[in-house]
């Protein structure tokens, strides 16, 4: 059954590129989770609710970080990329270009 995830007829792509393609979207997915609870963090009044949302919200940084690593783990030149990125010092876009190099 085709969604919106593919751009090529899916029964053309290999099962690695379906799974890669589903991976993406649950990256997509738990990104835009992370942010709706984000804007309702920032304007919950009760403190017992807005615990629980930031409770989700981890749980939803957990899946996102699940889900990168495993993209990270079937394209270790992207790994690579990052390395340069992420948790390191200094100007962000200094480390993107320099990444890009």
């Amino acid at each position: 059954m085709p969604t919106e995830q593919y751009h090529e007829p899916p029964q053309e792509l290999s099962q690695e590129t379906r799974t890669f393609a589903r991976m993406i979207t649950s990256v997509i997915e738990e990104a835009e989770a992370i942010n709706w609870y984000e804007q309702r963090i920032s304007v919950e009044q009760d403190p017992v609710a807005k615990a629980i949302m930031q409770n989700a919200q981890q749980e939803e940084f957990k899946h996102f970080g699940m889900n990168l690593e495993f993209l990270l783990r079937k394209k270790p030149h992207w790994r690579e990329m990052m390395k340069i990125i992420l948790f390191t010092e200094g100007d962000i876009v200094e480390k993107g270009e320099e990444a890009e190099d």
